[in-house]
């Protein structure tokens, strides 16, 4: 299952309102479904209100690799571009190669279109 980047600003603001309407939302967006519904289940009292704003503070107490770290599997936005960057690169060179050998005669159009979506699959 493909997870996606969870933004600490993000998390913050829903820690914060939920001190004045429904706790938990941030739990369910940082991937902790157990504690948000723990937190849902105890909005009656005044708990998950005071756990939210110290969490939301905790939130933003952090830099963004202790919040990388904690919430997004150690993977920062910068190590994940440059990834992506990299494996860009890469595939792009061999579809370079793909292509002069298609004009060398030693690949078909077919075979060479073949290849050509498989790598560009293999980008996202």
């Amino acid at each position: 299952m493909l997870k996606k980047r969870k933004s600490r600003s993000i998390a913050a603001i829903l820690a914060f309102s939920g001190t004045m309407t429904i706790s938990g939302l941030h739990k369910f967006y940082l991937g902790q479904p157990l504690w948000g519904i723990l937190y849902v289940l105890l909005s009656w009292t005044p708990i998950p209100k005071v756990a939210s704003a110290i969490e939301g503070v905790w939130y933003l107490a952090q830099d963004e690799e202790a919040f990388d770290r904690n919430f997004n599997f150690g993977k920062s936005a910068a190590k994940v571009s440059l990834q992506v960057g990299n494996q860009v690169e890469s595939v792009a060179s061999a579809v370079r190669e793909l292509d002069a050998l298609r004009q060398d005669g030693l690949i078909s159009e077919y075979e060479f279109e073949q290849k050509r979506r498989h790598l560009l699959d293999q980008i996202s």
